[in-house]
Order: structure tokens, then sequence, then C-alpha cells
């Protein structure tokens, strides 16, 4: 990116912009920090220039941040010394259904060994029932905890670590206002460059602008609520970077066993799963993760994917969450004249769950991470940029603009027209988050930048549902603006 790009950057969004360096993405790396919470840290301690004392960073960090290492001392200053400690961590909260207690646990310290060592205080419950049980699937927050001896039920009594507060990770007061009309400060191409530096990307590692736009539509689950896509790519290209480490808003499921109560509901600890709880839910590695039930798995899939509700039992319950599922490809196959979906666990290979992804990304498309890709130089606030998409989400005027401009045949499929509709919402607050009304759209940007792009990631779903079941036709409606 150019240096009056940056400079452009750090004059529209001054508090926003912080200075981006692979070589200290590696050193964060190494303290298994993910990229919002490193940005942050970064502008805590960044000079006018961006520069950081990377010796005063690794002290703030394993003071407030502590390592496995240190979790022996921390329970010493809580027992010995009678000491509350607070500090920045993984979390897992759950309610336990037989005791009717809030428990938690700290992934990265093995904490706790045994159930009931460590407590949620039944006032936090109370107080912050929603922030804990988003944070059920890992995520980070501010955590005090002491230790007290107490009696649980009718046992004895006896000590437990006690979380007697939590605030999660919210550094940023987010004016969406403000980023929609900063983009009007921009171009389409150096606002497309601002996002891919925003999320560790040098624009200027890519070979053309087809690269930038694959590599930006990994980005439509982030800010359009249940976007379900199917991205089937080699090796290398950054899939699993991108859905796990630029927002705390999203979960990755990486191979292992996934079953319905973690998707869904999980009836013994009375907790909503993972559609409930997220912007969307990627299921990694899609060749090698079980399903310990699939036709109970694919049965909540549909009736979910098709209206946002789910029924466990006697529980009904709704989630905003998109569905992606992330593959690997080989070569010979990277084409969609190809049975690409050959590639999916036969869980998913009914045609009737394939209609209800929207859109099909072609992951042979995006390059191989490459030195040349990774950002050097100043761009946005990762944390900030994910802060801003999850607020966009529950912005309506980017779909009443879409239905406004489409011009949809009377005859034509109704999931092939949402799908459409979805995608076009996506791209439209993705590339254009100022176009909130009709009048500020430019009709021909918007068809070559939301229309065409949509149209052809669902032609390639409706492709392969034709090659699955003959049933379906493989062409689209012809949607027009």
């Amino acid at each position: 990116m150019s240096d009056s790009d940056q400079s452009k950057v750090r004059r529209i969004f001054p508090d926003m912009a912080v200075y981006k360096s692979a070589r200290r993405s590696k050193q964060f790396a190494a303290l298994s920090l993910p990229s919002y919470l490193r940005d942050w840290i970064v502008m805590r301690f960044a000079d006018a220039s961006g520069q950081v004392d990377m010796d005063e960073v690794h002290g703030y960090v394993r003071q407030t941040i502590p390592r496995r290492e240190d979790w022996e001392a921390l329970k010493s200053r809580m027992v010995n010394l009678g000491e509350a400690v607070r500090f920045l961590a993984k979390v897992q909260a759950e309610i336990d259904i037989k005791s009717g207690e809030g428990l938690f646990s700290l992934p990265d310290f093995g904490f706790p060994r045994r159930r009931y060592e460590a407590i949620i205080a039944s006032s936090l419950v109370r107080e912050k029932r929603e922030d804990l049980l988003r944070s059920a699937g890992e995520s980070w927050g501010s955590v005090e905890l002491e230790w007290r001896v107490e009696r649980l039920g009718s046992g004895s009594e006896e000590g437990h670590i006690i979380m007697t507060d939590f605030r999660p990770f919210r550094p940023y007061r987010v004016e969406t206002d403000f980023f929609q009309q900063a983009r009007i400060e921009f171009s389409l191409e150096e606002w497309i460059d601002q996002l891919l530096m925003a999320i560790d990307y040098n624009p200027t590692g890519f070979y053309t602008p087809q690269e930038k736009l694959s590599m930006l539509a990994r980005l439509l689950p982030f800010v359009e609520k249940r976007l379900n896509l199917i991205e089937l790519a080699p090796k290398g290209t950054g899939k699993s970077y991108v859905f796990s480490q630029l927002s705390k808003y999203g979960w990755l499921v990486s191979g292992g066993s996934i079953g319905r109560p973690r998707l869904f509901y999980n009836v013994g600890s009375r907790t909503p799963g993972l559609v409930s709880r997220y912007d969307y839910v990627t299921l990694d590695e899609i060749q090698s993760i079980a399903f310990p039930n699939e036709e109970e798995v694919r049965g909540a899939l549909k009736g979910y994917m098709e209206s946002g509700e789910y029924r466990v039992g006697d529980y009904r319950g709704v989630g905003e969450a998109g569905i992606v599922l992330l593959g690997n490809i080989d070569v010979e196959k990277m084409d969609t004249v190809e049975r690409l979906f050959d590639e999916l666990p036969i869980c998913f290979r009914e045609s009737a769950l394939i209609d209800r992804f929207h859109g099909f990304l072609k992951g042979w498309d995006i390059p191989r991470m490459r030195e040349n890709l990774k950002a050097e130089g100043w761009g946005l606030n990762t944390e900030y940029l994910s802060e801003i998409f999850h607020s966009l989400r529950d912005d309506v005027r980017y779909r009443a603009v879409v239905d406004s401009l489409l011009q949809i045949p009377k005859g034509a499929d109704t999931r092939d027209t949402e799908a459409v509709k979805r995608l076009c919402t996506a791209w439209l607050k993705l590339l254009f988050p100022h176009a909130i009304t009709l009048e500020v759209v430019e009709r021909e940007q918007f068809v070559e930048y939301c229309l065409e792009p949509a149209m052809q990631m669902r032609g390639i779903i409706r492709q392969q549902l034709h090659k699955l079941d003959a049933e379906y036709g493989e062409a689209l409606p012809e949607i027009g603006c």
C-alpha cells in the first residue's frame, strides 16, 4: 500500500490506525495471542511512528496475560495470601444442571482438574449471564478470582476458586455512523486495500484484483447474519487464520467430533450451542470432522439454516450464526465443472442441505501465503474492524437497498433469490458501508461488485446441486438490477 494511502488511513482513523509488522506478528504469535488482541496491545504501547518496545510489551503481557506456568503462583497468592487476582484469559463457562452452580474453566491453564473446583459467584451469574454464556466457547475476558471455603449443597466445606467478576474483551465503543461516513473518503480500490491491511494482508502482494476480492469474500459471514458458505481450497491459503484469529465473535471447529448438543443445545447443562452464541460457526478441515449421529446433525442443520430456529426436545432456540464449511481440494479438481461436493463428508452430500448454503468460494483463486502477502505498514486495527463488522449485522437498511435495486423474475426459485439477496447485502456492507440509502448507490459498481459476485457464488451451488440431484435445474433465475 502506498505512503499516501497509509497517511490517509492515519488521518481519517487517527485513533484506530495501527502499524502492522510481519516480524512483530510472529512475536505475538509466539505468545499465542489472536490478531485482534495483538493490535489492541500494540496500540497501548506504540509511539507516534508506530514502533513498539517489545520488552515493555512482554512485561505487560506477563503481568496481564499470565502463562500456564504462572498459574501455581497465582493460586498461591489467592490461597496463602488471601488476595484477589485479575488478568486477561480465555474463559469457558457453563451452568451445571445438577447443582445449579455456574462453573468456569481456564483452558490455557488446564484448570480445573476436577468439577466444582472453579465456581462463578451466583451474583455474577445473575448480572452477566449473557456475557458468561457467550464465553462458553472460549473467548477472551478480564476475570477476577479469589479463593474461598464454601459448602456446596449438602457436602462438606471445601476450598474453591470463585470468579467474582468478568468483563468481556470489548475495548472499543463502536460508532458505525462515523465508519460509514469515513468510507466516502476512499476510492473503491483504496477501500479494498484498507480492508486487506486490516486483516493483516499486504495488498501489493496480490497479483490481480480478483485475488483481492476472493480473499475478502471470506469476510461476508462477518457482516451478514446467517450467511452460509462452502469453501474448498488448497492448503496454505489462510482459511483457518481468517475464521479463527480475526474476530472474537466467530468460532472455528477444526477436526475432531461435533454433535447436535454442541452446535445447538445441550439438554444436560441447559445451555445454548454455538449457533446461538456466535456470528458464524466454521467447520474447518471438514473431511476430518466426525458427526456421532449424522442424521440428527443433518436434520438440525437443515431446519436451522432455513429459518434460524432449532428445536431440541421441548426447547426452541434461535441463532444468527452463519454456517461455513472449509475443506481442502486436490489441484486436479479445482474446476467448477467437476463434482466438487464429492470432497465433502457423506453427511453434507444431500441436495436439500446443500441448497441451504448461499454461496461457494473458489479457494483456489486465493494465493498461498507468501512473505510479500504479510502486512507491513499502517492499517485499521483488526479488533476495531471486527467490532464494526459485528455491529453492521444489525443494520437492516442495506437489505432494503438491495430489495429496491434487484429485479426478480416472477418464477424465480425462492432459495436462489434469497441467497443472491443475502450475498449482495453482505458485499454492499463490506465494500460500500456508506450505501445505506438508494440515492448513494452507484448502480454500475453495485452490479460489478455485489450482484455479479453473488450470482457467481450462488451459481456454483446451483451447478453442483444439479450434479448431485437432477431434480435441480442448473441455471439461476435471471436476476437483474
